[in-house]
């Protein structure tokens, strides 16, 4: 890790500082309409994928590894640019940072899709439950819908936004944007359809690993955070394990106890139907009003990740300075 520069400013301190202000935009005018980083690494990534597709698991890995790979690089070259350079560092970051949470989108958008079904308009809430998750919005009617939301509010609060900021904490910018570039792929090639069954394995099996402790950490603190400690402590105990995917349902158990909802069961995505396991058995069934009360619980999770984060990032400084001060003497 970078020590102090000439003008006081560490590296821990880039990042905390970079981090609190890539939040702050993101809250004031959440993801770019046009011209997003995300959208045009999707791109980049489909152009590769036209290139190196075959029904096969290697160059489903050699896809995974150039696209990821190249950004992991591209990050490290921007940290390694500025790092001497404190105020180009904290821009970095929070332009980094920006660019690869969601949560101010998400919100919006759940929200929007939660006035839709106080109004009674299943069409709207159709039209846009797609730009919230991959479900069959005409397989669902209003209470199915608002329980998926709130799934995607819990699911999402783990991928877009705790997951970067554990990695930004933990490697910076380039484990910022690979993050974010290891979700994206997962999104694009890491399901089981027929053209990624083989294709996708490792894009999706990178994504189990890298979302691994950010899931772990956002249910954690949305058990915090929550209004229900000890249900979203027993859900996730009792019932995380039942969920096909290892980090969604540790995230979505937990909200669910938080809240106490009861989450899971049937779902549709393009014609395919699911029997998922139930989570916090003993709660509600969800109603439109929860899906506020998601969001908001997203939001308090959001600001914990940070201080969590920014935090553990000077506390992990602090402790290496000594050293770093014996090898430069």
């Amino acid at each position: 890790m970078p020590g102090r520069s000439r003008t006081g400013l560490s590296s821990p301190d880039a990042f905390a500082l970079g981090a609190a202000a890539g939040l702050a935009v993101d809250l004031l005018l959440g993801d770019p309409r046009r011209g997003h980083p995300v959208a045009a690494f999707g791109r980049a990534a489909a152009a590769v994928e036209d290139r190196l597709h075959h029904d096969h698991r290697g160059w489903g890995a050699l896809h995974t590894a150039v696209c990821a790979g190249s950004t992991v690089a591209l990050g490290a070259l921007a940290a390694r640019a500025v790092r001497n350079r404190p105020a180009a560092a904290v821009a970095l970051t929070a332009a980094s940072v920006w660019a690869v949470v969601g949560g101010t989108t998400l919100g919006r958008e759940a929200r929007a899709i939660g006035g839709a079904l106080a109004a009674g308009d299943l069409e709207v809430a159709r039209e846009r439950l797609p730009h919230l998750c991959g479900r069959d919005p005409q397989a669902l009617d209003g209470p199915a819908m608002a329980r998926a939301v709130v799934e995607s509010v819990a699911e999402n609060t783990s991928d877009a936004v705790v997951g970067a900021l554990f990695w930004g904490a933990v490697a910076g910018v380039p484990g910022l944007v690979g993050f974010r570039a290891v979700n994206t792929l997962d999104a694009m090639v890491g399901h089981k359809s027929p053209r990624h069954r083989r294709f996708g394995w490792a894009s999706a099996r990178l994504d189990d690993v890298a979302g691994w402790p950010g899931a772990r950490l956002t249910a954690a603190l949305a058990t915090v955070a929550g209004g229900d400690p000890r249900g979203a402590l027993r859900a996730w105990r009792t019932d995380a394990a039942k969920h096909p995917s290892p980090n969604a349902g540790p995230v979505e158990a937990s909200f669910a106890g938080a809240l106490g909802i009861r989450l899971g069961g049937t779902l549709a995505y393009g014609g395919r139907v699911e029997h998922r396991p139930v989570l916090n058995g003993g709660g509600r069934d969800v109603e439109v009003a929860d899906i506020d009360r998601a969001v908001r619980l997203s939001r308090r999770v959001t600001v914990l990740t940070l201080a969590a984060c920014a935090g553990g990032r000077l506390i992990a400084g602090a402790l290496a300075a000594p050293a770093r001060k014996r090898r430069n003497a």
